[in-house]
């Protein structure tokens, strides 16, 4: 018998009705199997009684007794199912904590592989075979192992919750939409999934582009800080060195007053000092007579007085000291003199510092004057215009309307971006034109190469194909490089101009007007052609109505 058993598949001992393996298997009159809660159930609350499986209708119900062959020949089956499950056991996960554990084994529980919506099962590998291979089973609705299947019932009803009320926005069985929910909007759960998923899908999406947009924003201001600290080191740096130089030639006048005024001060000193010297001396020597002449006076002796009053000195000449004096120098006025110096030397060295600036506009003049030379005539392409965008007749202009027109979505067209490419491309050598963007508040401009992203959402960054420069909020000036660049430009450019030299890898950007050089993108690595970019941006409730407008170069001589 057991030989035998081997030859069995699973499919001789399924019930038709419950579709698994007999419980408690009986027999009808006619000769069909079932288990017997199955065919108790069906029976329960009829009239007439008749076989689910050949519509046979029996007069009275028929007394149902298990048919104990097929009750031996299922336990065997369900032997050699349970040691086949135990051999394979080993090769399959076993359920950990956190897992869905297979509802039909017994003993230790392997990790479920899915879940039957039909059955309100999880299944292992093993447990789930029938419903891959047995043709009824197959058309359950298998899904991923999930805990609480009960739950995906409907309390009220003991259905499966396998709609969705639009109108009370939740899950509702078929008897639902019969009796509580009757004129609803209900849909399949498979479609309200499918749009909440998309829904969910467009959130996510929008999720990321703000996060994207607050990294950028974040990037910006410490660009914006690290450029201020930046020009401020600059501006330090060149204050110190002016100030320094001053200072050193302050230091150098003063060293030189003083210097003057204390040697004056020794000269008058030193005069002063030989006269001193000199009165000292005379002082001493009548001194010196005085007390000789004293000491004669005091004799009593008339001869002794008149035969030594020959031995007394003679007195020595005198200086006659009335017109002589010793005249402090003048100072006045040396300071004053002092300051008039430095002011012709701080005079000379703004002259210079003014020749340098010169200069240096001189040189960007002329470096302007020499891009210029390479103008090339453009014309915006309607063809890649964004929806709200107006072009003049002439391709020369545009500017963003209010309102969105209905044109083709063909390939070249940005679909979402007030952005506009030129008809002309260039692959090779140089090329130059100028934009005026006088009384915008917002603009873009720069060069994009052909193979970048016109649809939804785009990044301006040369890694995506686009060298641009803009302007936002009036005032905010940046360069769109790997990581957003922020521009020193007070006041802003009236007219910009670009430059393009394919070779070289260089795309630069001028002030027209100042002559100035904006920004440049060096070390770029062109292989495809290269389109003229234009971005008018958003009308911004008139703010932002003036046009970009491609204008001739003005040369001058």
């Amino acid at each position: 018998m057991s030989a035998a058993s081997c030859l069995h598949t699973e499919d001789q001992f399924l019930c038709s009705i419950c579709l698994g393996v007999f419980t408690h298997p009986v027999s009808t009159p006619c000769g069909h199997n079932f288990c017997k809660t199955c065919i108790t159930n069906h029976w329960d609350g009829k009239v007439l009684y008749d076989c689910p499986n050949c519509k046979e209708v029996f007069k009275t119900r028929p007394e149902l007794k298990v048919n104990t062959f097929i009750y031996e020949m299922v336990a065997q089956f369900r032997q050699s199912a349970q040691q086949e499950a135990s051999s394979s056991s080993s090769e399959q996960q076993v359920s950990k904590p956190g897992e869905v554990p297979c509802d039909v084994c017994t003993g230790t529980k392997l990790k479920a592989l899915k879940s039957c919506l039909v059955c309100l099962v999880s299944y292992c590998e093993t447990h789930l075979e029938p419903h891959v291979t047995t043709t009824g089973l197959k058309r359950h609705q298998l899904i991923d192992p999930v805990e609480n299947l009960e739950g995906r019932m409907c309390e009220k009803h003991d259905k499966l919750l396998e709609l969705f009320c639009k109108n009370d926005q939740m899950c509702v069985c078929m008897l639902c939409t019969i009796l509580d929910h009757k004129s609803h909007d209900v849909v399949p759960l498979r479609e309200e999934y499918e749009r909440k998923k998309a829904e969910l899908g467009n959130t996510e999406a929008e999720i990321k582009q703000m996060i994207q947009k607050r990294r950028l924003k974040l990037e910006e201001f410490k660009q914006s800080v690290e450029l201020s600290k930046k020009n401020a080191d600059r501006e330090v740096a060149e204050g110190v060195q002016v100030f320094s130089a001053l200072m050193e030639t302050v230091k150098r006048r003063l060293n030189r007053v003083t210097g003057t005024i204390k040697e004056k001060q020794r000269e008058t000193e030193k005069q002063a000092e030989g006269f001193i010297k000199e009165l000292q001396q005379e002082i001493s020597d009548l001194e010196k007579r005085s007390s000789e002449v004293k000491k004669l006076s005091r004799y009593e002796d008339h001869l002794h007085l008149l035969q030594n009053i020959t031995s007394l000195k003679a007195a020595p000449p005198n200086k006659n000291w009335t017109g002589v004096r010793v005249h402090p120098p003048s100072y006045e006025g040396t300071v004053v003199r002092a300051v008039k110096q430095l002011e012709e030397t701080l005079s000379e060295q703004m002259k210079k510092l003014i020749e340098a600036e010169l200069k240096r506009v001189q040189q960007n003049e002329a470096e302007l004057k020499r891009v210029q030379r390479y103008e090339v005539d453009l014309t915006l392409d309607p063809d890649t215009a964004g929806s709200g965008l107006i072009l003049s007749d002439d391709g020369k202009n545009v500017y963003q309307s209010n309102k969105r027109k209905n044109i083709p979505n063909n390939p070249e067209r940005f679909s979402y971006y007030p952005i506009v490419l030129s008809k002309q491309s260039f692959s090779s050598g140089r090329f130059y034109f100028e934009v005026q963007v006088k009384g915008k508040t917002w603009w873009g401009l720069g060069v994009a190469r052909e193979s970048i992203n016109r649809k939804g959402s785009i990044t301006l960054r040369p890694q995506d194909g686009f060298w641009t420069i803009r302007l936002r909020n009036e005032n905010e000036y940046t360069a769109c490089d790997h990581h957003s660049v922020r521009l020193s430009l007070q006041p802003g450019p009236e007219k910009v101009g670009v430059f393009v030299d394919y070779e070289e890898g260089l795309v630069s950007f001028y002030d027209v007007d100042a002559a100035a050089l904006i920004h440049s993108f060096t070390g770029c690595s062109f292989t495809e052609k290269l389109y003229p970019y234009f971005e008018p941006c958003s009308n911004d409730g008139g703010k932002n109505s003036a046009p970009l407008i491609i204008s001739p170069v003005r040369h001058t001589e």
